[in-house]
């Protein structure tokens, strides 16, 4: 028989409390029990970047993190950015203005480790963007456009 935790937490603003088994990937919870299906596992090793989810407002691969070491902590996913009347983030905004996405599959860990970055690092310069972005796996975009959105939403951002 499996060994399961009972755990609660908070996932993009809203309580939730469930069972899990204890060797349950935090990224296969939010996917499976959730249905929170923006958070996509790819490498399911921590090295491509796709399952990036914010903790405690954190950049965090979902992959490696256990769902019972989210217990008591805040969770925000890729459906968390937007806003509460569906008006999309800057970010979100920033990479469809901007071309920073195509086939769309890193662009959820993208936007969250940007998220987070932009909030330490309000005002970017190029080099900065793609070092924060380098743990992040692109096979589409060369990038390009992924930089101009986080500097263009950076910009958003710091005027208000």
């Amino acid at each position: 028989m499996a060994d399961t935790r009972d755990i609660e937490l908070t996932v993009n603003g809203e309580s939730r409390s469930a069972t899990v088994e204890t060797r349950t990937s935090l990224g296969d919870f939010l996917r499976q029990a959730l249905g929170l299906t923006g958070t996509h596992l790819g490498c399911e090793h921590g090295v491509c970047g796709a399952c990036t989810v914010l903790v405690d407002g954190e950049a965090v691969r979902s992959c490696l993190m256990l769902a019972v070491q989210a217990k008591g902590r805040e969770v925000t996913t890729v459906e968390g950015l937007s806003n509460p009347d569906g008006t999309l983030h800057p970010l979100q905004d920033a990479f469809w203005r901007n071309h920073g996405l195509q086939c769309g599959f890193c662009t959820p860990g993208m936007l969250t480790s940007l998220a987070a970055f932009l909030e330490e690092n309000p005002d970017p310069s190029e080099r900065e963007v793609r070092e924060a972005i380098s743990g992040n796996i692109c096979r589409c975009t060369g990038y390009q456009g992924i930089v101009d959105a986080a500097l263009d939403a950076a910009k958003t951002m710091r005027e208000g």
